[in-house]
């Protein structure tokens, strides 16, 4: 196993660039509402490649963990690529789903390695004992690690992530479909349930959901309860999803009727428990001759890198609202001036949300939010860099306390083009409040509030 040299991974970043495919380009925001309406490039395209096939360790969450990733075969830093992952079931590995097991590469990554034709990044990372509890978010957290560390290598096509998986597996695919719909473009759980928490939860995301109808370890019913949750967030037509009898050996796909981008297809087939079932044998399980590797394939494939939004999108909030609370989503916690401080200087925080002045914004005609009344929020020292602290300071005009407040929920530096973003990720009160890319996280949407 290869421990990468790179320093240890513990934020998410993601740098949009425009269509350029040898460039990393300039940063842009993206849409929180649903995947960005532009192909976009990574760090890592016109970049020697350190990164190789094989296992790597890092550091996320103060843990170290590992992936197994495939590179494919003539890559080029010229081009984006997709990027998919693929979780093990309960008490599987990495390694048994990077080698496929004993279908070998037809199945490798649930058969993605020999359905791609060389047109994907492949990764197959390993689970806390074996599987993905997803205590605190950790895991998807270690997506996200992963993510920036290859991204930042390779060159990914950021309109193209995916995720896959079966049975725990499958749960930790919905979990990343339910917290990170603005960073995957689409999922398949393969005989998933609810294991591993489904944090957020109500943006569309496109959703393919394989089950047996016979399973007795996770029963179908758990299946068509995640698929409805996206039902929903896609705006699906309510429609008949037929399933086949016992004993038929054949599976039957339904594909509905969704808000355009935001596909849903639902199979069920005619067996127990199994990502790998094959039409005219019931209870058979084959990585070479199954089914859902085909039409896993094609449901992602038809994902092209020109996507919509997930609803049309609204007009951004005019300045002149006044006394208002800015408020995290992630956190559900305020934007606070620390001990209500006037100091120039003193970095803003997550607070308990309690109305009091050091807590109160105002969002003026000339794009500033100001406290107290004569006090901004200033990019400090005028700083562009991603870290960059987020103060308060006298009014001044200039371009670094000049705030864009989108109606996706981004509040964006006009000098910087980077986003208001709570440290770290996390959530607790003191998170200190600094610039970073945008990259869609829940870390980075904020609300108006009276």
């Amino acid at each position: 196993m290869t421990t990468p040299t790179r320093p240890p991974v513990s934020r998410w970043l993601a740098v949009l660039a425009a269509c350029a495919l040898a460039a990393a380009g300039a940063v842009g925001a993206t849409a929180l509402s649903g995947p960005p309406a532009y192909a976009a490039s990574t760090p890592g395209c016109g970049k020697a490649p350190t990164l190789r096939t094989g296992s790597y360790t890092i550091q996320s969450s103060g843990q170290n963990r590992s992936f197994t990733l495939r590179v494919p075969d003539g890559y080029t830093n010229t081009r984006p690529y997709r990027l998919i992952f693929a979780y093990h079931w309960r008490g599987g590995t990495m390694s048994d789903v990077a080698s496929g097991g004993g279908s070998g590469t037809s199945w490798a990554y649930y058969g993605m390695q020999e359905q791609s034709g060389n047109s994907a990044i492949l990764v197959a990372p390993q689970g806390i004992g074996n599987g993905w509890p997803n205590s605190g978010g950790q895991d998807v957290t270690f997506t996200d690690d992963m993510i920036r560390m290859i991204e930042n290598d390779l060159c990914v096509d950021t309109t193209q992530l995916f995720a896959m998986g079966f049975s725990y597996g499958g749960g930790m695919s919905y979990a990343v479909a339910c917290t990170r719909s603005t960073v995957f473009r689409a999922v398949v759980v393969y005989s998933g349930a609810q294991l591993s928490g489904c944090s957020g939860g109500t943006q569309p995301i496109a959703y393919f959901g394989i089950h047996g109808i016979s399973d007795n370890v996770l029963p179908i019913a758990q299946g068509r309860g995640l698929r409805d949750t996206f039902l929903r967030n896609n705006g699906c037509a309510t429609q008949n999803a037929p399933e086949p009898t016992v004993g038929s050996g054949r599976h039957i796909t339904t594909t509905y009727s969704c808000r355009a981008g935001y596909p849903v297809q639902w199979a069920a087939f005619d067996g127990g428990h199994g990502p790998g079932p094959v039409d005219g044998c019931s209870g058979c399980e084959d990585g070479t001759r199954t089914w859902t590797k085909g039409e896993a394939w094609r449901f992602i494939s038809q994902l092209g890198t020109t996507m919509p939004p997930s609803s049309p999108p609204p007009s951004s909030p005019a300045p002149g609202q006044s006394n208002v609370l800015l408020v995290g989503q992630q956190s559900g916690r305020c934007v606070d001036v620390p001990n209500a401080s006037t100091a120039n200087g003193t970095q803003v925080q997550l607070y308990d949300c309690h109305g009091q002045t050091h807590q109160r914004w105002t969002y003026t005609s000339s794009r500033q939010l100001t406290v107290y009344g004569s006090k901004c929020l200033d990019a400090s020292g005028q700083g562009t860099g991603n870290g960059t602290a987020v103060v308060i300071w006298d009014c001044n005009g200039q371009a670094n306390q000049q705030w864009t407040v989108g109606a996706n929920g981004t509040v964006t530096g006009v000098q910087s083009g980077l986003c208001l973003d709570a440290s770290g990720n996390a959530t607790a009160n003191g998170t200190r409040i600094q610039l970073w890319s945008c990259h869609g996280g829940a870390n980075q949407q904020w609300s108006l509030r009276n």
